[in-house]
């Protein structure tokens, strides 16, 4: 899952990317409201950090236009701002949730686990499932019949994402794009190799290739 954190305080920032790093997601960081009015709407974020307090644009204006201009991407208000008015401002610009600073690691993680599984319409799900697969997202393992499945740091990452998105059909392209960071070069390549290392723990048949379409997360386990 790709993230965009906007938070000009960058002792804070480098701290979020790591830990978000080792929960497996790819994260983009700006630190000015004007650039990330532009970045925020042009790329393929899953979910979106916002902070209030930042140079350029504040980040309730920043919000207004990401909205304004249609965007439906969720969006996680990190402010030092605590005020029950604030909150309802945040709110009512079109923020899903909203987190106030200081505020401990493990809280942030389960409400972007919280708010990726409600934007895919999962939000009953205390944890994801499918395909007879449970996804401990803390451990970054699998489970089926009750037998653990180790995964990699780059199968966690590819196998949260198909099972956000069982039986739709994602293109490589599309897959890189939400599964690396804008810096990170995206090979096709080492794509396949992590999906066919999926086929080997779980089951040929849990992920189906459409030749030059791309996968389909097909929710049937062998």
């Amino acid at each position: 899952m790709r993230l965009l954190l906007v938070e000009d305080h960058v002792p804070l920032a480098d701290e979020l990317i790591a830990g978000l790093g080792r929960q497996g997601y790819a994260v983009d960081w700006l630190a000015d409201g004007r650039d990330a009015v532009y970045q925020g709407a042009s790329e393929p974020y899953d979910l979106i950090i916002l902070d209030l307090g930042l140079p350029g644009k504040p980040g309730l204006e920043v919000l207004r236009e990401w909205r304004a201009g249609g965007l439906a991407t969720p969006v996680l208000i990190l402010t030092a701002r605590g005020s029950w008015a604030e909150r309802i401002d945040g709110l009512k610009a079109g923020a899903d949730d909203y987190l106030t600073k200081p505020f401990h690691p493990e809280e942030l993680a389960l409400r972007i686990q919280a708010l990726l599984r409600r934007a895919h319409g999962l939000a009953n799900q205390p944890q994801l499932e499918a395909a007879g697969l449970q996804l401990d997202e803390g451990r970054q393992c699998v489970t089926r019949n009750g037998q653990e499945i180790e995964l990699t740091a780059a199968e966690f990452r590819l196998l949260r994402y198909f099972m956000l998105h069982p039986g739709q059909l994602l293109s490589k392209s599309h897959l890189a794009e939400h599964l690396y960071d804008g810096e990170t070069e995206r090979d096709s390549n080492v794509l396949e190799v992590h999906v066919n290392r999926l086929r080997g723990k779980l089951g040929r048949e849990v992920i189906e290739t459409r030749r030059g379409q791309g996968y389909r997360f097909s929710g049937v386990s062998g």
